[in-house]
């Protein structure tokens, strides 16, 4: 069984992959760093939010042509970060080397309007703060955010998260237990994914197909972008993803 129909009036080529991503990667951080109490700064080339030592910078690179003073203002944000400072360049076209950062490569995949198939496992839409919580302590456990250990209750995940525009966080359960997480963002007419997390005590049973499956339930009448691991790359091939470029990426020590 299917839900959503494929839709005409949406679509997107692998050439624009790139720019959707990055314009649905400014909206999830914005809307992160708004619902944390965090600096969001806005420039035509690139979008900012300015964290804590936990959460540390991100910079969202959003054209392929940084202008020479965008440019030195991301290497002044990125040497006064207090944490982590990473810059997300889906255009793969900024050279960051002089900043000393380390870097690495991922595909952005690009979904096309479609139908979806019906999770395997229960998937609900989180609302309540405990199942926020839940979420919350996969997502640590499942990426490793030492950061963010010892575990401090809203700070990954804060209650005004899932208030904010567009943006939804999913489970799945298995026997009633939270066994997988993921994160929806719906902007500018493309959905995006992020933080598609197993719990350790559920791998290996279907539980991040599950996951997005649930999360592209209300978004399967348009396009819909996400940058991959290299593990989860099987699994988006398999719900229609095609790769559509690489997307550069740059962190600090």
């Amino acid at each position: 069984m299917t839900t959503g129909s494929t839709s005409t009036d949406q679509s997107m080529s692998l050439a624009e992959a790139p720019t959707g991503q990055a314009r649905n990667s400014a909206a999830f951080w914005t809307a992160t760093g708004r619902s944390r109490g965090h600096e969001v700064i806005r420039r035509r080339g690139f979008v900012a939010v300015d964290g804590d030592e936990h959460a540390g910078l991100r910079v969202l690179i959003q054209e392929p042509d940084l202008d020479p003073g965008e440019l030195a203002e991301v290497g002044e944000l990125v040497r006064g970060a207090t944490g982590t400072a990473y810059v997300e360049d889906p255009f793969s076209s900024t050279d960051l080397n002089h900043l000393g950062l380390r870097n690495w490569q991922m595909p952005i995949m690009l979904r096309l309007p479609g139908p979806v198939a019906e999770p395997a496992l229960d998937v609900i839409r989180v609302q309540r703060p405990e199942d926020l919580r839940t979420a919350e302590q996969v997502v640590i456990e499942g990426f490793e955010l030492d950061g963010f250990q010892p575990y401090r209750p809203g700070e990954l995940f804060p209650p005004a998260l899932i208030e904010q525009p567009g943006v939804d966080v999913f489970i799945a359960s298995i026997d009633g237990e939270t066994a997988g997480v993921g994160v929806s963002v719906l902007a500018d007419g493309v959905g995006s994914h992020y933080w598609i997390s197993t719990s350790s005590a559920f791998r290996s049973r279907g539980v991040g197909r599950a996951v997005m499956l649930g999360a592209l339930a209300h978004l399967s009448e348009l396009p819909a972008t996400l940058t991959a691991s290299k593990l989860g790359r099987p699994l988006y091939e398999s719900l229609g993803y095609t790769v559509a470029a690489p997307s550069t990426w740059w962190a600090s020590s």
